[in-house]
């Protein structure tokens, strides 16, 4: 047996209003971008030397630097 439930348009339009106001702020994977458009929550930062968002841990698996942010803002060139 299949039950369906009808939901009034105003009681809609009230949940999707009180939805939004909420005092928790969410956060969206992905609304982070820097001001290069890297996005951090994905694990991206700026490097300098290579002119692109990179993942720390990847570029040093793939230059040999040691896996620390000290040493990728080294390698990176950046401040």
């Amino acid at each position: 047996m299949i039950v369906r439930r009808t939901v009034s348009s105003a009681a809609l339009v009230a949940a999707v209003f009180l939805t939004g106001c909420s005092d928790e702020r969410s956060t969206v994977t992905g609304a982070d971008r820097d001001a290069h458009g890297c996005i951090a929550s994905a694990g991206y930062k700026w490097c300098a030397k290579t002119s692109q968002c990179e993942r720390p841990w990847e570029l040093a698996q793939k230059e040999k630097f040691e896996k620390s942010e000290e040493a990728f803002n080294g390698f990176c060139g950046n401040k």
